[in-house]
């Protein structure tokens, strides 16, 4: 069967794909990038299994803004660690609306950003168009990546793949399609860090799944070290901290709710009990004048992370 994939690369009208059918869940497909003339050929998981929830909670909100109060400076520090450079293929797994994926084709590398989350896309061109950017987006589950086997000089991901449940997945497709010998960088949340603080609130009234692992365990390099095993040849790491601030810890949690997809996701989960959705406020609130260190009149939150770099074995 010979067909197109419009799910696939929803909002990513440059792409033209033609695929055919080999299984229920399975396909070959031949994928045209007319921004950079080439072809590339994958073999793409279509099946929207448990990623559904994920897209839909990253769709709320309002991620942009978040990241670029958040997350902005995360991607020229990840890519000068993976020195990406004119003339390699660079791939960034949950690339939101590019913080890291923009900087990196910035460089000249030939670069795919990938995020289940779609609806994102509109704001990550409008970026790199401003910026000067030439890249392309390409709907992707970090769990079953639409790509071949060892495609990619470089794999990228700014605390975007540690928020998909099944962990070994991830590190599995991270490995699978990156050339041996090449380079897998990360920056990933610690358990101190402000929105693992967050994300262990919300969990108390929007559940995770019980088979998913918590995000926070991806700032622990033994985790990853374990994920990846020996299919990697080396592994360097570094810690780092950074503040956010607000006028008030009450204004800096209202950011939160506001754009963060987690928490309306969660809102939303108690929409039909108010008893409930007024005590997750409240939880918020909590949280935020707890973890406020601001000495200077003004409330200032830590986040805290791990930059990972890996080589892949040869």
């Amino acid at each position: 069967m010979v067909g197109r994939v419009p799910e696939l690369f929803s909002g990513a009208a440059q792409i033209t794909a033609t695929f055919w059918q080999t299984g229920s869940t399975m396909a070959v497909c031949n994928v045209s990038y007319p921004s950079s003339r080439r072809n590339s050929a994958m073999v793409i998981a279509y099946d929207g299994g448990d990623s559904a929830p994920i897209s839909s909670e990253w769709a709320l909100g309002d991620y942009h803004r978040f990241a670029k109060m958040a997350l902005w400076d995360f991607g020229p520090k990840l890519v000068a660690a993976c020195d990406i450079r004119p003339g390699l293929r660079v791939l960034d797994v949950g690339a939101g609306t590019g913080n890291t994926a923009i900087p990196a084709a910035l460089t000249g590398a030939e670069v795919i950003a990938s995020d289940i989350t779609t609806e994102n896309f509109a704001a990550g061109r409008a970026e790199a168009a401003a910026r000067g950017a030439r890249l392309d987006w390409v709907r992707g589950d970090a769990q079953r990546l639409p790509f071949s086997d060892h495609t990619f000089d470089v794999v990228t991901s700014s605390v975007g793949a540690i928020f998909a449940p099944r962990h070994q997945d991830v590190a599995d497709e991270l490995i699978r399609v990156t050339k041996p010998g090449g380079t897998i960088g990360m920056i990933c949340w610690t358990r101190r860090s402000w929105v693992c603080e967050i994300l262990a609130t919300l969990a108390h009234y929007d559940p995770p799944a019980p088979d998913a692992l918590p995000v926070r365990l991806w700032g622990d390099p033994e985790h990853v070290r374990s994920l990846f095993g020996d299919r990697i040849a080396t592994l360097s790491y570094t810690t780092h901290e950074y503040t956010r601030g607000a006028a008030t810890p009450v204004e800096f949690a209202d950011f939160f709710m506001a754009t963060f997809g987690p928490i309306p996701a969660a809102f939303d989960a108690v929409r039909d009990r108010p008893g409930r959705a007024a005590a997750l406020r409240r939880d918020l609130y909590d949280l935020a004048r707890r973890h406020d260190v601001g000495t200077a009149g003004a409330a200032e939150f830590r986040f805290e992370y791990i930059l990972l770099v890996a080589t892949t074995a040869v």
